[in-house]
């Protein structure tokens, strides 16, 4: 499923989601010109770093704070940014018009690192050294706080999704409930997977995303200034 747009308006043009999706953009044209692989070597964050030891290339040159940053704003490929930005631009206008535009950022800063927290929890726990070794980079950690928020604060609005078959797709409306219940259902059943054999997860951080989606869920409340938009219809 691949979502299109939702139904929601917005009361301001939403210039910290913009700001965020230029500087992921420039982050990941700065990553393809210099070397993928190296600069996620460089800069990506190792669980390890918080408890060791550490193996291999995660014996890398940056502090610790640094790099808990920096993988925020990183990408593996192509896919990967398009999928996340598509996500952040679908969802995030509608959270940063419930929180404002200051407290929206910083709130999307704090959702990464608890994504990051939890995610290397489970490494830690459940992985090897090996496992810990490896650099964990991406934004979706924060956007999944984004759609915690969106979660709670729009039960009634609705995503217009490309629904793929196959070589063949439609197109179906489909409530915000109901398309993000799938969403984190399925990073459960991924993270479930992965704790048992985390070669099945294909490398992909599930456990940030739920963390990331929890932080949203409980702290929106918390920070909201106040109600975003009803749906257009």
């Amino acid at each position: 499923m691949l979502p299109l747009k939702d139904n929601v308006p917005t009361r301001t043009t939403p210039f910290v989601t913009i700001g965020l999706i230029v500087a992921n953009s420039l982050v990941w044209l700065w990553e393809f010109r210099e070397g993928v692989d190296k600069e996620v070597i460089n800069w990506g964050y190792y669980p390890c770093e918080v408890q060791g030891p550490c193996e291999g290339i995660a014996r890398h040159h940056h502090e610790l704070v640094e790099t808990l940053f920096s993988s925020m704003f990183m990408h593996a490929s192509w896919i990967h940014i398009g999928g996340n930005m598509l996500f952040l631009w679908i969802f995030g206008n509608n959270v940063e018009d419930a929180l404002g535009k200051v407290r929206f950022l910083l709130w999307y800063l704090v959702g990464g690192l608890a994504a990051t927290a939890l995610q290397t929890f489970v490494t830690l726990q459940f992985g090897g050294a090996h496992d810990a070794s490896i650099p964990n980079i991406g934004a979706s950690g924060a956007i999944a706080a984004v759609l915690g928020a969106y979660f709670l604060l729009l039960p009634k609005a609705r995503v217009l999704t490309a629904v793929f078959l196959g070589f063949f797709f439609f197109l179906w409306e489909i409530p915000a409930l109901v398309f993000l219940a799938i969403w984190f259902l399925l990073q459960a059943l991924e993270g479930g997977l992965g704790i048992l054999h985390p070669e099945a997860t294909g490398g992909v951080a599930v456990f940030a995303h739920i963390g990331g989606f929890a932080f949203g869920a409980v702290t929106v409340h918390l920070v909201a200034k106040r109600q975003p938009l009803r749906p257009a219809w």
